[in-house]
Formats: C-alpha cells, sequence, structure tokens
C-alpha cells in the first residue's frame, strides 16, 4: 500500500510541476504580449534624427553620438516612474553615453531645479511641448532607446526599465563594435 501512495505522490507531484511550467510559460507569453503592445507605436529604423540646445545651452545633434551606442531616455519631473528609475539612469552615465530628454516638464530652468533637486548629472535636452517626444512616437514616460553607432534604434522601453537590463543591453552593442 505505501508503495502505492508513494507512486500517487510522485505523480501529483509532476502534475504540480508541469501545471506550474504552464503557468509560467502563460504569464511570460502574457508579459511579452503587453510589452509589444506597450511599444508598437515607438520609433524603430533609424533613429530620427535632431540638433538642439542641451540643459547648459550647448548644441547637441544626435550625429554627435556617432561611432558609440546611445541611451536615449525620455522622461518628464511629474513622473513617478521616471523617479523611480533616475538613479539607475544617472548610474549609466557614468559609463555609457546617455541623452536625457525632459518632455513637458516646465521651462529650462524647471529642469535645471529638479535634476539638481535629486542629485542628477546626466546631459539632458529640454522638450517643453513634446515636439522631439512625438518625433520618437513618445506619448508616455519613461520611454527608453538603445541606439547602435550607426544610429539605428536597437532597443526600445517603454515603463521602468531595470539598470542591469539596460547595461546588459549596452554591453551587448559594445561588443558587436556599436553597430
Amino acid at each position: 500500500m505505501s508503495k502505492l501512495l508513494s507512486r500517487i505522490g510522485s505523480g501529483l507531484r509532476g502534475i504540480r510541476w508541469r501545471g506550474l511550467a504552464v503557468d509560467a510559460l502563460i504569464a511570460i507569453v502574457l508579459l511579452l504580449a503587453l510589452r509589444a503592445w506597450l511599444q508598437w507605436d515607438l520609433a524603430s529604423g533609424p533613429a530620427p534624427d535632431f540638433v538642439a540646445a542641451d540643459l547648459a545651452g550647448r548644441p547637441v545633434a544626435l550625429a554627435d553620438y556617432r561611432g558609440e551606442p546611445l541611451l536615449l531616455h525620455f522622461w518628464a519631473s511629474w513622473c513617478s516612474v521616471c523617479s523611480a528609475e533616475q538613479a539607475s539612469i544617472d548610474a549609466i552615465a557614468d559609463d555609457h553615453a546617455l541623452l536625457g530628454v525632459a518632455m513637458q516638464s516646465g521651462d529650462a530652468a524647471q529642469v535645471r531645479a529638479h535634476m539638481a533637486r535629486e542629485g542628477l548629472g546626466f546631459r539632458n535636452l529640454n522638450d517643453p511641448r513634446g515636439e522631439l517626444a512625438a518625433r520618437y512616437g513618445v506619448t508616455a514616460v519613461p520611454a527608453t532607446f538603445i541606439l547602435d553607432g550607426e544610429g539605428g534604434i536597437r532597443f526600445v522601453e517603454r515603463g521602468w526599465s531595470s539598470e542591469l537590463g539596460l547595461r546588459a543591453r549596452l554591453w551587448w552593442l559594445q561588443r558587436r563594435g556599436g553597430a
């Protein structure tokens, strides 16, 4: 009898593991579908070119970053998710080319004051009317684009992104020579 109960128990454990595996697979498929839905309207292919002034008044163009991967990060001072990931974004700027775009966050002085309060030091553009954001299809922040060294959009994220995930993508592009 104990052998029979043991076989039944091990059979049930097998069924339980298969059920958990199916549940995990369904969750992964749903998360990937949600990610695709959130990103369907974001720019892809060659990154829309721009020339603008950063918060210090210095000219900056997308072409300035040719030859190296670039993390182009759209954010807003009023966005709580943006605030939650700002320290990670700022840390990435210590090791990689990063350009922030403050979308609809007030004038340049207000954005500079916000960045100073938060201790953020990455180079940033101000996009008070969301015009640059619209060129990239950004309607919600945060939105992050990782461009290769030739200005092509290789990865996009809408919503919170982990520092590790962003660094891994930048590392991968660097290993491939930025292209």
